[in-house]
């Protein structure tokens, strides 16, 4: 027993030793550099899925073994470790920094839950509505960072006034609207009570809902609301990720993998994504409410959801109130928070603008054409919030514009910038980069070493299936590897593979790598499939069993809705009815 503990203790480091050495006789005994490239591929896919070492860590394979095997010399790898999206990332962190360090989330988040009301559907649909907002711009993993304090807050009162006002709970507290309503059918209703109580003998006392004594929650209703309720947030920040190229770290991993890919592409930017993807999160937020509403709350909208505010039970005007403290706590609106969200607007026009497709873009404005990219945009605006002071350059009469310790820091230098390196440093995510450009070298090894096109000459037995079968398997494969594996490290492996298909059956590469893209994010069934997931469930609201039953559901309406997007809207905005000429590789071309 001892040596099977300790060989399970030590299992990681075995893994490590033992998948290089047992690999290692296929480069030797075919000494090309299709064998050489595939054992760097397989070991670097082991590493990742087995979490054997840190995935920045494993990222760091390549760049030893392709030039010791000779598939890539060092600084052709080294080039391939920063790309044009991590300029991109870093000028959306920045923008990430200084939305959080002036408290613009949780306004935003705060307001938007204001407006939906304290109705528990209607609480829970307010959540996500903001949550798939902030994690358009903002990383999954932060979003859900910072919307779940606030979530619990408004939980954690519904908890504590749950026992206290059980019986008041089932009741209504009606609003001065209904107060004529009510005394004008009050002696009518008084005396219909005594006409049954005199035939029946019994009284008529309100329901009470039952106390739960072996719980943290007073009812059972109130635990349901909990779990939906967290449950809800991660699951937003999952679908707001798929809007943005930036949304979330896979999105940026397809579009530089694919560019460098297919250069002469020129389809994917942040406009034509976002128009593809909007519908596919607006369809699936609303899908995933009514699913999670139906799971743990019932089907009863109409109880749960109702916007009237005749009638408020009085634990919903506490949450309100606590709710509207909350945002009161915030004060008034700060000149560092317009700047921010000016910075937020900017950004967002400038990248839809660059080129619209339909209409000439600002780049038109400039003599050379294809030198300026979304990166360009991102990291021009990050950089001046590093300049611009974070106090009014002029006198005003509104003088309280930050709060708490930033005060005395700006009272101390008057010049203090929007954000500082320390800010951006906190949130920039340096092991996505390297993880990234380990993927980006990876591809570069495939490509060069002539092992996609022997990929895709053993795919070839599945030419016989139509373009929406291949796709439908490509996402449900991506779908369930992604809920054990990272979603980076998963994406890496499959791009290079879907890619020699679609290439060898003749299909748009759209066709099967944007579906894999968006089915990858959904590793929602366990709290390992992504960090989102893990701080949730953090939390002690749910368990795994109510994140599998949830999650798989989830699962199915994104691969669904993703496959209904590919096969109506995709096709005519990526033209993925016919195979393109961009997808026409040299290397494959003389194969075929």
């Amino acid at each position: 027993m001892d040596l099977i503990k300790k060989i399970w203790t030590a299992r990681k480091l075995i893994l490590v030793v033992m998948i290089p050495l047992s690999l290692l006789p296929l480069p030797l005994i075919h000494p090309c550099s299709e064998s050489s490239c595939a054992y760097v591929l397989i070991v670097t896919a082991v590493y990742w899925v087995s979490e054997a070492v840190p995935l920045g860590a494993a990222a760091l394979v390549p760049a030893f073994l392709y030039p010791l095997f000779g598939v890539l010399k060092s600084s052709e790898v080294a080039s391939e470790y920063f790309k044009d999206t991590t300029l991109l990332l870093m000028g959306v962190i920045c923008l990430a920094a200084s939305i959080e360090k002036w408290n613009l989330h949780k306004r935003i988040a705060l307001r938007m839950v204001m407006i939906a009301g304290a109705k528990p559907g209607m609480l829970v649909l307010g959540f996500m509505c903001c949550t798939v907002f902030l994690s358009m711009w903002l990383s999954n993993t932060s979003t859900t960072a910072m919307v779940m304090p606030i979530a619990e807050a408004v939980l954690q009162q519904l908890i504590c006034t749950g026992i206290a006002d059980s019986l008041e709970d089932s009741l209504t507290v009606y609003t001065q609207d209904e107060e004529s309503d009510k005394e004008e059918n009050q002696e009518s209703s008084m005396n219909h009570l005594e006409l049954l109580d005199h035939k029946h003998n019994i009284p008529a006392p309100p329901k009470k809902p039952k106390i739960r004594r072996d719980s943290l929650y007073p009812t059972k209703r109130d635990h349901m609301i909990c779990k939906c309720l967290s449950l809800s947030i991660t699951y937003a920040a999952t679908i707001g990720g798929l809007i943005t190229i930036t949304g979330t770290s896979t999105n940026l991993i397809f579009a530089e993998q694919f560019n460098n890919r297919y250069p002469e592409a020129k389809v994917i930017n942040f406009g034509t994504w976002f128009i593809f993807s909007l519908p596919i999160a607006l369809i699936m937020l609303m899908l995933t409410w009514i699913w999670l509403h139906c799971l743990f709350l019932g089907c009863n909208f109409r109880e749960t959801c109702s916007l009237s505010k005749k009638r408020k039970t009085r634990r919903e005007i506490l949450s309100e109130k606590r709710i509207h403290e909350e945002y009161h706590k915030l004060g008034p609106i700060s000149y560092p928070e317009v700047v921010t969200g000016i910075f937020f607007i900017l950004m967002t026009v400038l990248w839809f603008t660059r080129e619209p497709g339909f209409v000439p873009g600002w780049t038109t404005l400039f003599e050379k054409k294809g030198y300026r990219t979304d990166a360009t945009v991102s990291v021009l605006l990050g950089f001046l919030l590093f300049l611009i002071p974070a106090r009014k350059p002029w006198p005003s009469a509104f003088s309280s514009e930050s709060k708490g310790d930033d005060d005395e820091e700006e009272e101390e230098d008057p010049l203090a910038p929007m954000i500082t390196w320390k800010d951006f440093q906190r949130l920039m995510p340096w092991e996505i980069v390297i993880l990234v450009g380990g993927g980006y070298a990876l591809a570069a090894g495939c490509k060069v070493s002539g092992l996609s096109m022997w990929i895709g000459r053993q795919l070839e037995p599945m030419s016989g299936l139509p373009p929406w079968a291949v796709t439908l398997l490509a996402c449900l494969l991506v779908s369930a590897v992604t809920e054990f594996a990272s979603n980076p490290a998963t994406l890496t492996v499959f791009l290079p593979i879907l890619s020699a298909l679609s290439e060898t059956l003749h299909i748009n590469p759209l066709h099967t790598l944007i579906p894999a893209t968006m089915c990858v994010s959904f590793g929602v069934m366990l709290p390992v499939g992504n960090p989102p997931n893990a701080i949730v469930f953090s939390y002690g609201h749910v368990q795994i069993s109510d994140m599998v039953k949830a999650g798989f559901g989830v699962n199915l309406i994104g691969v669904f809705v993703v496959m209904l997007a590919i096969m109506t809207w995709g096709e005519p905005l990526f033209h993925l009815s016919e195979f393109p000429t961009w997808a026409l590789m040299p290397n494959v071309t003389g194969s075929l």
